[in-house]
């Protein structure tokens, strides 16, 4: 694996995206619309030529060659200073960790001053529900900033896979403030494009850097790609109706455990944005529990 540098560039404590191939296509799609809408020029790219073996031929005209590598490649532009990695493909093990030390090398080399990468958050929800973006960082400073500076809601626990989350550890060996931020869709769906949570990601990151992206071909797709999703749910609820719950997973009045969880995630977002309140007021309606939470729903709306 080598680092081969192209271009010399003249940036000064620029902000470094870095994507990888995830769970709908969520973080390649936001940082690959932004690297093409803002018109940033490759001039580095790490050869992993000797480590990816390839699994297949192409064929073309019945002539057999072989694939190229995986691209991983850097790309920059000037005011405001940004640098972009994207990997074509996510790579395990030793190679992975091999490829991130050649990233960290470079972002060092030229100062980087923060790292951002994205990824999917699935959940029991519906694509219709709005995509929810929440963050971690590798340091309290990047942290408490998510929250209070960029209105980022944090993610408390778990865990993010692939190369999108662990570069967030070595970066923080490395001594650079890291973050990851993370845009909820359906469980369901984690194989299809989700232009929907890549829009939000991408607005995250309008915030966080103090730029504008012309948002009219990610909507576009997400109009696209809403049609088929909804038609897919209704599929889904025809064949098997709603998912099976063990009793163990309903509390003392029969409610679902991971409803309870969504209608308090559903009260902390219509905290922030009232007009998400008809999807609170019909998910308690779904399932009986508007007499129970009636108080703390007209809370909501009361001056305090």
């Amino acid at each position: 694996m080598e680092l081969i540098i192209y271009q010399r560039i003249d940036v000064r404590s620029p902000t470094m995206l870095a994507t990888w191939p995830g769970m709908g296509n969520v973080a390649i799609g936001a940082i690959d619309y932004i690297r093409r809408k803002l018109e940033l020029q490759m001039f580095a790219e790490i050869d992993t030529s000797k480590i990816v073996p390839p699994d297949a031929i192409i064929v073309e005209d019945g002539m057999a060659r072989l694939p190229r590598p995986p691209r991983s490649a850097f790309y920059y532009r000037k005011n405001p200073d940004l640098i972009i990695f994207e990997g074509e493909s996510q790579l395990r093990d030793e190679p992975g960790v091999r490829l991130i030390s050649h990233i960290i090398k470079l972002a060092k080399e030229i100062s980087v001053s923060r790292i951002l990468t994205a990824a999917a958050f699935p959940l029991l929800m519906s694509y219709e529900e709005p995509s929810i973006v929440y963050g971690v960082a590798n340091t309290e400073l990047l942290r408490d900033a998510l929250f209070s500076k960029y209105k980022i809601r944090i993610m408390e626990s778990g865990q993010i896979s692939g190369l999108n989350g662990l570069l967030l550890g070595y970066a923080k060996e490395a001594g650079i403030g890291a973050a990851c931020l993370l845009a909820t869709i359906p469980l369901y769906a984690v194989s299809l494009p989700n232009p929907k949570a890549s829009k939000a990601i991408v607005i995250a990151l309008e915030r966080i850097l103090g730029i504008g992206v012309p948002m009219l071909e990610l909507d576009m797709q997400t109009q696209e790609m809403e049609s088929k999703l909804i038609e897919i749910e209704a599929q889904l609820k025809e064949q098997i109706g709603e998912p099976p719950i063990t009793e163990a997973q309903k509390d003392a009045y029969g409610i679902p455990e991971y409803i309870r969880q969504k209608i308090e995630r559903l009260f902390k977002e219509t905290e922030q944005d009232k007009s998400k309140a008809y999807i609170l007021k019909r998910e308690l309606d779904k399932w009986n529990l508007f007499d129970e939470y009636e108080d703390r729903f007209l809370d909501l709306f009361k001056e305090h």
